[in-house]
């Protein structure tokens, strides 16, 4: 059964480890798994302000599932679509 995400694409700064939310999505996700690669596939695909540094996802009762480091600027080309 899928379960419902949030997640949150963000940005940290070094000096006093402050996170600023760059990106906020929904979606549906088969499990853990599944949600670690719908925020790749969307660390990649979104139009953010900024790259994300980082990524958390929560459940839909906002209790956290994961949160980790990402490699969004792998492909420095955004797609534009």
């Amino acid at each position: 059964m899928a379960m419902k995400i949030v997640i949150e694409f963000y940005r940290t700064r070094a000096v006093d480890d402050a996170h600023a939310v760059v990106g906020r999505e929904t979606a549906l996700a088969a499990g853990l798994d599944d949600a670690i690669e719908i925020a790749r596939l969307l660390a990649r695909t979104l139009n953010m302000p900024q790259w994300p540094d980082a990524v958390a996802i929560a459940d839909a009762d906002g209790a956290m599932i994961y949160s980790g480091v990402i490699a969004a600027q792998a492909n420095k080309e955004r797609p534009t679509s």
